[in-house]
Order: structure tokens, then sequence, then C-alpha cells
């Protein structure tokens, strides 16, 4: 018979009952159903909260703070003209289109930011939320544009 949707089962073995605690002695898991005795964890209730070290200090309230968070910083996906030089000239290169060509993993929040390593030799127009200056003479002495996108 075909495997069909209709037809299929789990392989023996593969689901057990589910064990019933507090059964009597019998079952081997009655009185205490398998929670030892006493304390907090024999207990019913809300779980112990993750880092809860039973009222010690826990270890990243103990730990020294370190450094800060700029929450001005700005966030550009950064790519070099070298990298640009395996495009066709004519291209139009914006960082949608390097994102579906794997060039770059993620789009920053701020767009993309072209630096000036490397070269380039075919003409390409190239969109971009900046420029170092560099990239723009290099894409300009290229033959190419560097067109800034807000």
């Amino acid at each position: 018979m075909a495997n069909e949707l209709s037809n299929l089962k789990p392989v023996p073995g593969a689901q057990r009952p589910r064990t019933r605690v507090g059964r009597g002695q019998g079952s081997g898991l009655g009185k205490t159903a398998g929670r030892g005795t006493k304390g907090q964890q024999a207990r019913t209730g809300a779980p112990i909260a993750r880092g809860f070290e039973g009222g010690q200090v826990p270890l990243k309230r103990r730990m020294p703070k370190r450094g800060f968070t700029n929450i001005f910083a700005k966030d550009y996906v950064l790519i070099n003209v070298g990298d640009l030089s395996v495009f066709p000239a004519g291209s139009v290169i914006d960082a949608a289109y390097l994102k579906a060509c794997g060039a770059i993993a993620r789009v920053g929040k701020d767009g993309l930011k072209v630096l000036g390593e490397g070269d380039l030799a075919s003409a390409l127009t190239v969109k971009a939320a900046k420029f170092s200056g560099s990239a723009r003479e290099k894409i300009n002495a290229a033959g190419g544009t560097a067109e800034d996108v807000a």
C-alpha cells in the first residue's frame, strides 16, 4: 500500500504512554511523585526565574558594567569599490541589488556606504547613502556616477 497521509502511523516504540505520577507506592512514583522531599522545586506554582541563585546576588549583577551604547550611531553596511568591479559595465548598483546578488548580507538601517579600497575599471552607476571621498573619485574616474540616495 502506498504511503499516504491517511495511512501514516508512528514507528513502533516512538510513542510511549505518559507517566502518571503520584498514584501509589507500587508505581515507583508515588508519594513525592519524583520531586524529592521538600524544597522550592517540590512545590507547585511559578517556576524559578532564569539566573536566580537562591537569593544570592546573581552573576549578571555581580559583574561590572562596561562601555555604553551610542543611541545616535549610524548603521551603514560597508562595501569597497574593489568589490564592485565584478559587476558588468553600465550596471545600476544599489543596496537592494547588492543584497539580491549576495554581495552584502543585509541593508543597514541608514543604508549603504561605499568606501575607496580597491580599483574600479568599468563605468557603473552606484546609488548609496554615503560615499567616501576616494570612492567617489574612483567611480567618477572610471566613467561612472556616484548618486546619493536619501
